[in-house]
């Protein structure tokens, strides 16, 4: 597809989003929005829920052609794909499905992770006596040689997110999920900041399981997520809550029951499944994947992430602190404005920043305050002209507060 063609793609595929037209949406960090075809879908959907003429078997064959649709964004096969709730569901799951032994540890930099992939440890260390390895972070990102270097013999989980929350920089996962792979570690991964943007690929990660949420990059809905375990290691799982849904009863009913002696557990990750699905979310996330496998995945994310990169250069050239520059190789489709990370979860100690993030919000950017920095998160739908908006205001605030700018670097 020619350069042309891609441009025509991406500003089609903008004309979907409602929210991208009437403001700068820069939040799909926290959760993006969705399109008009995705509001179509659902309400199909509901209205043939309301007439009363429910089809349960197409509803099944919505699940598959919904895991089959993920399968194929991270290069996994389908049951290898589970359903959940959230990412603190999927990590959970895996969580309390391993074969812990007192003084096994996980190795994890807890200062960097979202809470969803941080209360599951603590409290696997108060039941199960697992020690919880905090790492460092450096240069406020996970770094990789930290990450290997609290690696040790009692290690049995290593979990990361691949695109940190904030300040929404890059972890090397192909690196990480070698070296697990190599000492026989699960590689766990939150992949909520990433999927749907940056390409994930499980198999050449080395990747051991994966959590993810449909309301950020996959631009679903909230109450949704997919969770991906490698097969191998799946099948050797047992899952904290079976179901109906988890187990193989072959062609028989949804209702029907086994004995506790007979029954066998779902392929590989399907175990994982608990009860009836989120019919709903499915709807939803089926609609928007189908729509973001209509790009080339390297375009995609080439054109997300230049469009970040092309945001930080422009508010590093108006003299605004950055946590990562415009060069900076662990960059993605993140810009987080600070002078480095704090401790609270949706405040800023600096009042400049404060005045620059009620400038954005009066001037119709849509963004978030996370760990003291203003967080500006990009997805297709962005273009351009909402680069040089939010520099255009930066600009204008770094003007006002210069010297208090300077004081604080």
């Amino acid at each position: 597809m020619t350069d042309i063609a891609h441009q025509a793609q991406f500003a089609a595929f903008r004309r979907l989003f409602p929210a991208a037209q009437n403001q700068v949406y820069c939040d799909v960090a926290a959760r993006g929005p969705i399109s008009t075809t995705v509001r179509d879908a659902v309400a199909a959907h509901l209205d043939v829920r309301m007439s009363g003429r429910v089809d349960k078997q197409a509803y099944f064959d919505l699940i598959e052609t919904t895991r089959d649709r993920f399968a194929g964004l991270i290069n996994a096969h389908s049951d290898e794909v589970s359903f959940t709730k959230n990412v603190s569901d999927g990590i959970n799951a895996v969580a309390n499905a391993l074969p812990w032994q007192a003084g096994d540890n996980v190795v994890i930099c807890q200062s960097l992770e979202h809470p969803a992939n941080i209360f599951v440890w603590q409290s696997l260390a108060q039941t199960r006596g697992i020690v919880v390895r905090e790492v460092a972070p450096v240069d406020n990102a996970i770094s990789a040689d930290a990450v290997l270097n609290a690696i040790d013999d009692k290690t049995r989980v290593v979990t990361v997110s691949s695109v940190s929350f904030s300040p929404g920089l890059r972890v090397p996962m192909a690196r990480l999920g070698r070296a697990c792979r190599e000492r026989g570690i699960f590689f766990l991964v939150d992949g909520a900041q990433s999927i749907g943007i940056a390409r994930m690929d499980v198999a050449a990660d080395m990747i051991d399981g994966l959590a993810v949420s449909t309301q950020k990059g996959l631009l679903g809905l909230y109450g949704m997520g997919f969770l991906f375990v490698r097969r191998t290691l799946a099948e050797a799982m047992r899952p904290a809550y079976l179901s109906r849904m988890g187990v193989d009863l072959g062609t028989a009913h949804e209702a029907s029951s086994g004995t506790e002696s007979s029954f066998r557990f779902a392929a590989g990750a399907r175990r994982f499944d608990v009860g009836n699905f989120n019919y709903v979310g499915a709807v939803a996330v089926n609609q928007a994947m189908k729509e973001l496998q209509a790009f080339d995945a390297a375009a995609l994310e080439s054109y997300v992430c230049g469009l970040a990169r092309q945001l930080a250069s422009k508010l590093e050239a108006v003299g605004a602190p950055l946590i990562a520059k415009s060069n900076d190789t662990r960059m993605a489709h993140i810009v987080a404005i600070g002078h480095g990370i704090g401790a609270t979860h949706d405040s800023v100690d600096d009042s400049s920043l404060l005045a620059l993030h009620d400038a954005f919000e009066a001037g119709g950017i849509c963004h978030t305050i996370r760990r003291g920095v203003l967080r500006l998160s990009l997805h297709a739908y962005n273009d351009p002209t909402d680069i040089d908006r939010i520099a255009d205001i930066t600009a204008r605030w770094v003007k006002k507060t210069a010297p208090t700018i300077r004081a604080a670097g």
